[in-house]
């Protein structure tokens, strides 16, 4: 136990923080390789271990998807009826996250492995399944690379434009993108920022 009464784990869950700021020194092989190990040792529906990862090295990589993903993300917007002034801030803003940084590691679901049912209600059970095992894979890879002294960011826009990071990156058919996760050393010290008091997520059943 530490001096404050939290064991060390908690104080690492607690201190992790997203970081969007890097420094453009770049993350040794041998670091990605253990980041991932600790990814794929999540837990997952039936072992099924549903996680794909596509790892961007190359800061060419990177910024064709993160042109690709702010095309779609202009048209769309734009559809909208949104400000363009704000929309070009939004599509700027995203480009830059995901180019910004070192290295980003693609989190993809595939169902390859999963159970089939014949009815809909069971089979979206199913995806959802999925959907957890590949997200409890990316809060290892997270927290891993916060133990490793990396920062690191969950970026969503994935789920907005499968199809086209599955064109992109010329992903098999089965990979769906979940997330995008940006690491580097990071260039900032995000504050800590407030959760909701555990009594008002919390309930103890008594029944």
């Amino acid at each position: 136990m530490n001096p404050i009464g939290l064991p060390e784990l908690q104080i690492l869950l607690r201190s992790r923080r997203s970081v969007r700021s890097f420094r453009p020194d770049p993350i040794e092989p041998a670091l990605v390789q253990g980041l991932l190990e600790a990814a794929r040792w999540a837990p997952s529906p039936h072992n099924r271990q549903p996680w794909r990862f596509v790892v961007l090295q190359k800061a060419a990589s990177r910024q064709r998807l993160a042109q690709a993903m702010g095309e779609r993300l202009r048209l769309e917007r734009l559809a909208d009826g949104t400000d363009p002034r704000a929309v070009e801030a939004d599509v700027s803003r995203s480009y830059a996250r995901i180019t910004g940084a070192p290295l980003a590691v693609l989190l993809c679901m595939s169902l390859e492995q999963m159970d089939r049912y014949p009815d809909a209600r069971r089979s979206r059970a199913e995806r959802r399944m999925a959907v957890q095992g590949v997200a409890m894979a990316g809060q290892n890879l997270l927290l891993a690379a916060h133990a490793a002294g990396l920062g690191g960011c969950w970026i969503c826009a994935p789920l907005f434009a499968p199809e086209v990071v599955r064109q992109v990156l010329k992903l098999p058919e089965d990979w769906d993108p979940q997330g995008l996760v940006v690491l580097g050393w990071p260039a900032e010290s995000p504050p800590e920022r407030e959760r909701m008091p555990l009594e008002q997520v919390t309930l103890y059943h008594a029944g």
